[in-house]
């Protein structure tokens, strides 16, 4: 099933998704995304960058898990209610012009809303990995997401 079509009630804990797509991380747009929003030497500037301990251009963390937000929210579909926070936000590796990055979600745990039964909280960990299988970030958030209509929901 796409995650486009699946509802709350879809998920099961301890599920594991390779998100359907890849990002190619294009150099350009990662000095014009890190010269608007993070000017560090290592991200902007390619001869200041050799000196540094990443000995080359990298993508700012935050370039990167705005990738990562793209990977999700262009394959969840109407379900999807947003989330309201997370924990656990980690870059792991550096990320390089070419790097191609693939989302994978673990479930970690589902919870139906006591007060909007209509709706559930999942809590996953998102891994943003590269074409090597290498994990360069990772982050746990809630995703709220509707529930099915209640005669179409599967026994749990």
């Amino acid at each position: 099933m796409e995650l486009s079509e699946r509802w709350f009630d879809d998920y099961a804990v301890g599920e594991v998704i390779d998100v359907p797509g890849v990002h190619v991380m294009d150099g350009d747009r990662m000095v014009a995304f890190a010269q608007e929003f993070d000017p560090q030497r290592f991200h902007v500037d390619a001869e200041a960058a050799r000196a540094t301990i990443y000995g080359g251009l990298i993508a700012s963390g935050w370039h990167t898990g705005a990738v990562l937000m793209k990977l999700l929210a262009t394959t969840l579909g109407p379900a999807s209610l947003g989330s309201p926070g997370g924990r656990e936000l980690r870059w792991h590796s550096p990320v390089r012009a070419g790097d191609e990055l693939r989302l994978r979600i673990t479930v970690l745990d589902a919870k139906v809303s006591s007060s909007k039964p209509d709706r559930g909280v999942l809590t996953c960990r998102h891994e943003l990995c590269n074409q090597t299988g290498e994990v360069v970030m990772s982050f746990e958030p809630a995703m709220m997401l509707l529930r099915r209509p209640e005669a179409e929901r599967p026994a749990r």
